[in-house]
């Protein structure tokens, strides 16, 4: 009988990562299926943000294999991860305050030195009118939950087939955070696979459809009946 196993836009196997040193992750696992979201919950310190580094190349591996969308990417440069098709949103979003808003988005774009999709851009801009309508604004105008969603559009800029969001929540003002959990929900019906990480899935809950938690660099999935009461 033929495998009809889908192909996993991400997959990690047996992921050792150190730091000046120290393990950080141990032994990490996890598979995400195409057009699926799925969450990485954990305490500050428990290895998120290096997990997510490391599966975007900003981080070696010591041992394990990193595969996106079929392809071992365990020791392949960083930039390759935006020609595959992969977005990152940082925690601390990195943007460069001089730099206008339109201008930090389009910055994937420049680095791998490809032109701009116009119908990208603009399709990003109807998904989130609000950083259309300060465009040419610089980034140090803006309100961090702002910068959060201008980083998110980033993302988008390449990442039409992964998106890494790295605690999107975190030091959201409500109003705002409701917005990214609806601009991320809306994300759903494009197909895209978006791996989100928070200290607690009370802002994603109802955008999962898988879930997995980080304790001491070690990955195991959480069961639906284990989500409902951690």
């Amino acid at each position: 009988m033929p495998d009809t196993t889908p192909e996993m836009i991400l997959s990690t196997s047996g992921l050792d990562v150190s730091i000046a040193g120290t393990p950080i992750l141990r032994g990490a696992h996890m598979d995400i299926a195409p057009g699926t979201t799925v969450g990485l919950i954990g305490r500050n310190g428990a290895g998120k943000t290096t997990f997510m580094r490391s599966v975007m190349g900003l981080l070696p591996v010591t041992v394990g294999q990193i595969a996106i969308a079929g392809e071992d990417m365990s020791d392949q440069p960083a930039h390759m991860r935006a020609a595959l098709g992969v977005g990152y949103m940082p925690e601390d979003r990195r943007l460069i305050p001089e730099f206008s808003v339109e201008d930090n988005i389009l910055l994937p774009v420049q680095a791998l030195g490809a032109a701009v999709d116009m119908k990208r851009l603009e399709w990003i801009y109807e998904l989130m009118p609000e950083i259309a309508r300060f465009a040419d604004r610089k980034a140090l105008a803006l309100s961090g939950g702002q910068q959060k969603l201008v980083a998110l559009g980033r993302a988008l800029i390449v990442g039409h087939k992964l998106l890494l969001l790295d605690e999107p929540f975190e030091g959201v003002a409500p109003a705002l955070a409701q917005r990214l959990i609806e601009v991320i929900a809306s994300l759903r019906g494009e197909g895209l696979s978006v791996l989100l990480s928070e200290s607690d899935h009370v802002h994603s809950a109802g955008l999962l459809d898988a879930l997995y938690v980080i304790e001491r660099g070690e990955i195991e999935p959480m069961t639906a009946e284990a989500a409902e009461t951690h």
